[in-house]
């Protein structure tokens, strides 16, 4: 017997607002719902760049998609694709390299992006119905170099010198935690793999420190991830919390591991031929291992890639490079490798230009930097497998409807501030309290911000330089900074960026 449905008793397509859908991530998250074209119907809002239109018109044959040409910044853009939709994924974003040399616009678009997003979907007649995907980014949490590489959501937030894109993410994050909206969820990027990572040449390269660590992800399982969140049956715990994408135990990689893994992949004998070792910073760059990514995949199980898998992906993506290791290694190292370390933001270009504030910030000192040694000397960096966490400041046993005044005084006096919201309910962790610091900044954050995601003073987090001197009275940030922490040091203040736009 056949049985026939009628279109009123067929199940009606969940309809995804996507931003970022020409970016590297997106691009793949649309291949994604491509193969979903019976449960989702996506609208991505692009701008008409050359560069954004090259990639969006491979995609016109993509039925189960409508394209809006506008920007992040535009609300009426942003409000016209929020409109009837079931889920926002908020990919889009100004990230570095570009973020670096252009952090006014990273400001503009990260936080105004968020900002327009949660004043579209409050300007629904039923915001509930919604569901919003923020994404922020490991950088966040700024240099975990060993032996503080192992971390969790919750850490400190202190964001690496020169880093707006990462300071831009944390507003953001702040905007989405605290916007009052009833579903949710950030998600804390990682680094992602893909082909384009092969063909970088910029001199962000130099910043990467060889003793550094990163939980990678590919962006094929990153792409699988954010589709499945947008699935009708996602788990319901995943609301309203705040998670570390990573991709696991197998993707836990030293940067010296990454540097060998892909040039050996390349027919490259011996990568150290190819520069000196006193080209990479040692310090300010961010990555660190997660004690906590297991939690997103038990929610949202989207893990499928391996690191082997994605390499011969990127190699198989990038056939012109397969010859690399046929290049004499004096010309790579000469003609490409050195000019792009002494371009500008480039390690090389710092010591040339005797910018000391730099300096400082990615070696410590021009001392320091003269000590770095030759290859002779290196080791490969094997740091700590084993798990290791901070003290958040509070007993994590407590159930979080427990949360009373004297457990969130404690957490603040652990900070070196106080808390000055009198009676707080108990129980509620998502009205925004009045706290101050221990400089004396008054602020608001609720208590899921300040205890779940570890965020604290806004203008404390901003001054980068003033890092170590706060820890000398918040043992939450003494925990990194005073404990053998290879974070910059400066004389004077970093220079704020007004808030603007920015991936």
């Amino acid at each position: 017997m056949t049985i026939t449905t009628t279109p009123s008793q067929r199940p009606s397509k969940r309809r995804v607002f996507l931003t970022g859908a020409a970016g590297n991530w997106g691009h793949k998250v649309l291949d994604e719902f491509r193969g979903r074209a019976d449960r989702f119907d996506v609208v991505a809002l692009v701008l008409s760049s050359p560069k954004d239109l090259a990639v969006i018109r491979r995609y016109e044959d993509m039925e189960n998609l409508e394209v809006v040409f506008g920007d992040l910044t535009d609300y009426e853009a942003v409000e016209r694709c929020v409109r009837g939709a079931d889920i926002v994924l908020h990919i889009g974003a100004v990230v570095s390299p570009f973020a670096d040399e252009h952090p006014e616009l990273a400001h503009q678009v990260n936080t105004g992006s968020i900002r327009n997003i949660v004043r579209a979907v409050k300007a629904q007649p039923d915001p509930s119905r919604i569901a919003v995907v923020g994404v922020g980014t490991v950088a966040e949490t700024g240099d975990r170099n060993p032996p503080h590489h192992w971390g969790r959501v919750g850490d400190p937030l202190r964001v690496s010198q020169y880093d707006e894109y990462g300071q831009s993410k944390v507003i953001a994050e702040k905007e989405l935690v605290d916007s009052g909206l009833p579903r949710w969820v950030w998600l804390r990027q990682t680094g992602i793999f893909h082909p384009g990572m092969l063909e970088i040449r910029d001199p962000i390269m130099t910043h990467s420190t060889l003793g550094g660590v990163m939980e990678w992800v590919s962006v094929e399982d990153a792409a699988r991830l954010m589709a499945n969140v947008s699935e009708a049956d996602v788990s319901e715990e995943l609301w309203g919390g705040i998670y570390n994408i990573g991709g696991g135990e197998e993707w836990r990689l030293t940067n010296w591991q990454l540097q060998t893994r892909m040039t050996g992949a390349l027919g490259v004998k011996d990568v150290r031929t190819w520069y000196d070792r006193n080209w990479f910073a040692t310090r300010n760059f961010h990555g660190h291992w997660y004690t906590d990514s297991d939690r997103l995949q038990e929610l949202v199980p989207f893990r499928e890639d391996t690191v082997d898998a994605a390499l011969a992906r990127a190699i198989a993506a990038n056939p012109g490079l397969r010859a690399a290791g046929k290049i004499p290694s004096w010309i790579v190292k000469n003609l490409v490798m050195k000019p792009l370390t002494r371009k500008p933001r480039g390690t090389m270009g710092y010591l040339r230009d005797g910018n000391t504030e730099a300096i400082n910030a990615y070696f410590g000192s021009r001392a320091e930097w003269n000590a770095i040694g030759t290859w002779e000397s290196f080791w490969p960096p094997r740091p700590d497998r084993a798990p290791s966490q901070l003290d958040h400041g509070y007993d994590e046993s407590v159930p979080v409807d427990e949360w009373d005044a004297a457990l969130l005084q404690g957490v603040a006096e652990f900070r070196g501030g106080s808390l000055l919201s009198e009676r707080p309910t108990v129980g509620d962790v998502a009205t925004p309290l009045e706290w101050v610091c221990a400089v004396g900044h008054g602020f608001t954050g609720s208590p899921r911000l300040i205890l779940t995601a570890g965020h604290w003073c806004p203008e404390c987090i901003r001054d980068v330089a003033g890092y170590a001197a706060q820890s000398e009275k918040n043992a939450f940030l003494a925990q990194i900074e005073l404990a053998g922490s290879s974070a910059p040091r400066s004389a004077e203040p970093a220079e704020a960026v007004p808030a603007g736009r920015g991936r």
